[in-house]
């Protein structure tokens, strides 16, 4: 986005929508005063302005400039504006594309049709469908906006899993899982800690991290370390990596520290804060002499964009006489894609990446979230036909791009294996 080209393609479209939302503006408040009209057609477009500018600023200025937390809020507010204003450009297309229709239908049958027609409450179609849009533009960038508040209020998940072939030992057994951590969008160490805390007040037997760490850096992980590393289980913590945590979303200098070794100081950091990360291996989970294996493999995703350095070959080598299974695979894409073909006797694997969006809907009997559209395993529990297999997505501990969250909440899961 840097790019010329870009930005002036970014600024085209704003204008664009601004243009076409400001028709509607104009149409809502033609029945007011003309000193009411210049008031808030000014007012409109001096926040389209500011708008713009703070996107310019935010692109062009060095990320060390006014501080991070002032830039990460300036830039989920210029787009919360302009995914608002798209989301109300939906309800004006719809309007011309009656009005269209209407006109085209007059012409066809050579009959003169009204310019437009009253809606309940005496006011014209057009007009009752600009209030709609404006609502609806309105009522999403009110959410992004109240959203900022939820980014830290973390929501503890508590779930039972049955299994019949879980050895009886392990009844009962505790399993805490969190992902998505996201250190550098973070912003507040206080909250940070209180999440923490909130973990170990479960007193699960094993605490399980499945990826995502960082955003790109493993030194946004400096001011947290101390803080992470306070999470402890009576049989550990065990991580693995997500697709983030390769550091492909930056530019790496030819001086300095490279995207390679990067990548092996983020893997010093899981061993500083006394978690075992598990590279394409498992481990063996020993319970009153019966056991169960821990698979963690690097990330594998089927999107063509995200890397696959997972090697299921090599985690699973060796586990064949284990009665039971748990997984460790950031992207849950995996699990219909090789997992379940290949690998029948995974009995649990447990992901994240979605984050849910960080945007979306969850009450009893319905749910829904942009993400959906893009995987079919976005939060929460799912289950193989037959139940034998099951994968548990965690809708993240932290957040990433917007630093918000509407509708789905920062998560801890404890899963209780029954």
């Amino acid at each position: 986005m840097r790019t010329p080209v870009g930005v002036i393609i970014f600024i085209s479209v704003m204008l664009l929508l601004d243009t076409y939302v400001f028709q509607a503006i104009k149409a809502v408040s033609q029945g007011a005063s003309p000193r009411t009209r210049i008031v808030v057609y000014s007012v409109y477009w001096a926040l389209t302005a500011v708008a713009i500018l703070g996107f310019l600023f935010f692109v062009y200025t060095d990320q060390s400039f006014l501080g991070k937390k002032f830039r990460t809020f300036l830039f989920a507010t210029v787009m919360g504006l302009f995914f608002a204003k798209l989301i109300a450009v939906v309800f004006f297309i719809m309007d011309d594309l009656r009005r269209g229709i209407q006109w085209l239908a007059g012409k066809v049958l050579f009959r003169d049709t009204e310019a437009d027609t009253m809606a309940d409450g005496g006011i014209t179609r057009s007009v009752f469908l600009s209030w709609l849009g404006l609502a609806a533009g309105s009522t999403l960038f009110g959410s992004l906006l109240y959203g900022f508040s939820n980014k830290y209020n973390y929501d503890v998940r508590r779930v039972q899993l049955s299994f019949n072939n879980l050895p009886s030992a392990f009844k009962g057994f505790k399993i805490l899982h969190i992902s998505d951590i996201h250190s550098g969008s973070f912003l507040n160490k206080k909250a940070v800690a209180h999440g923490v805390d909130m973990i170990m007040k479960q007193n699960a037997d094993i605490i399980l991290f499945t990826g995502d760490l960082v955003n790109d850096k493993a030194t946004e992980m400096d001011d947290y370390k101390e803080i992470f590393s306070k999470l402890k289980a009576p049989m550990g913590v065990f991580s693995t990596l997500g697709n983030h945590d390769y550091g492909d979303y930056v530019q790496w200098p030819n001086e300095g520290v490279t995207k390679e070794q990067n990548l092996e100081n983020l893997k010093k950091v899981h061993e500083e804060i006394g978690w075992k990360l598990l590279m394409n291996e498992h481990v063996v989970l020993e319970k009153e002499e019966q056991q169960v294996a821990l698979l963690g493999i690097e990330n594998w995703s089927s999107k063509a964009r995200f890397p696959k350095h997972g090697r299921m070959d090599l985690a699973h080598a060796g586990t064949e006489k284990y009665p039971f299974k748990i997984l460790m695979s950031h992207d849950p894409s995996h699990w219909e894609a090789q997992v379940q073909p290949n690998y029948k006797d995974i009995d649990l694997m447990l992901s994240g990446h979605t984050h849910g969006m960080q945007f979306g809907i969850e009450i009893p009997g319905f749910r829904w979230s942009p993400v959906q559209y893009m995987y079919k395993q976005w939060a929460g529990l799912y289950e193989q036909e037959n139940g034998n297999q099951k994968l548990y997505v965690n809708r993240g501990f932290g957040f990433i791009g917007y630093p918000g969250r509407v509708g789905i909440l920062p998560e801890i899961t404890l899963i209780e294996l029954t």
